[in-house]
């Protein structure tokens, strides 16, 4: 590699990418040749969603923040995607890396796709083959868009490949592993082993709730369905639900009660690592905490009509709230061996350092 550093543009915005980002972040400070500058588009800007993610997780500041956040879907894209020129602009990145699938990912890859500058998909390859959900269109684009896509597990490559992208497409396992590893080697914060303590539960007999995807929050039924849903379980234990700021914008809008469960103010990613640990049961609509779920062994429900993580179900630590029963439980060992980020992030030292020993490096340019 020539002397100047590769220069890598990681682009997020919300909770999960913050996670996500924090072992690849760790691998990239490690990595002789690397130097990434953070830009966080400001999707999730609620303090509880971003500040004390940076924080806790000891993730670099963000060299931009865009403060973007609110509107459609297309005007929120769109909106990202015009600030991103301008940061790739100045910053000159040779690769631009996006985790999963929301507005901020397909702005950032949409950016650096226009500018010419190569994209590394992190979650490359998910599918519940539902075209209406935003996410789905978003995980298709990028996925279409980017030179390297880190495949979380071989469903992904075969999804994939079924769509003929086969060529920069590694499975390398999942950077949430890395990270709820990570995260449990923290120091604590804030009385962060206490969450459980200090929410008056008692280990092992509460359940954990979240509640935020567009489809749950768009209309008064399907709210409403979800929130009852919930409180069928809290007839037999404490479901406690740390609200997202969306989640209770619409139940105020729509008119949906939440009584009879513990809501919360959204927690910092150690509590609710901490949370999770000594929960029962997790109820759940993300994607991410599915896979949460099942890193700390915990059955999950999925409140939705299908899932990008079809093995976490296959191996029985996960069902749909359509589905009665779970299958018989067994390991999942697609996940990896907490290593994934130090595999992407060398797979992306070796991309930058063809890149930059290309021919047009010789003359000072960047290829």
């Amino acid at each position: 590699m020539t002397g100047a550093p590769g220069r890598l543009l990681t682009v997020v915005g919300a909770r999960p990418q913050f996670v996500k980002a924090m072992p690849v972040s760790r691998a990239i400070a490690r990595a002789p040749g690397l130097a990434e500058v953070m830009v966080h588009t400001g999707q999730h800007h609620d303090p509880a969603l971003s500040d004390s993610f940076f924080r806790e997780l000891d993730l670099p500041d963000p060299v931009e923040n865009l403060g973007v956040h609110g509107g459609t879907h297309g005007e929120m894209t769109g909106r990202m995607l015009a600030a991103l020129d301008g940061v790739i602009a100045r910053h000159a990145p040779d690769l631009v890396i996006v985790y999963g699938d929301t507005n901020s990912t397909l702005a950032g890859a949409l950016a650096a796709a226009k500018a010419g500058v190569p994209v590394a998909h992190v979650e490359a390859g998910l599918r519940v083959f539902d075209r209406t959900m935003p996410e789905e269109t978003n995980r298709v684009v990028v996925d279409h868009l980017s030179r390297l896509l880190f495949a979380p597990t071989r469903a992904a490559v075969g999804h994939l490949a079924r769509e003929g992208l086969v060529e920069g497409v590694f499975h390398v396992g999942d950077v949430m592993q890395d990270a709820v590893l990570a995260m449990a080697a923290l120091p604590d914060r804030s009385e962060s082993d206490g969450v459980v303590r200090r929410l008056g539960l008692t280990s092992g007999a509460y359940a954990v709730a979240t509640l935020h995807r567009t489809a749950t929050t768009d209309s008064a039924a399907s709210l409403a369905a979800a929130v009852g849903y919930l409180r069928q379980h809290a007839a037999r234990l404490p479901v406690v639900l740390p609200l997202h700021p969306r989640t209770r914008e619409a139940a105020g809008r729509l008119g949906v009660d939440l009584a009879d469960l513990r809501v919360i103010e959204p927690l910092g990613p150690i509590d609710m690592q901490r949370l999770l640990a000594g929960c029962a049961l997790v109820l759940t609509d993300s994607g991410g905490l599915q896979k949460e779920a099942y890193f700390h062994r915990k059955p999950c429900v999925t409140l939705r009509d299908d899932t990008e993580w079809s093995e976490t179900v296959e191996a029985g630590w996960n069902r749909l709230w359509t589905v009665n029963d779970y299958r018989p439980r067994r390991e999942i060992d697609d996940y990896g061996a907490g290593d994934a980020a130090e595999r992407i992030v060398a797979t992306i030292a070796h991309f930058v350092a063809e890149r930059l020993d290309a021919p047009s490096a010789a003359t000072g340019a960047r290829p």
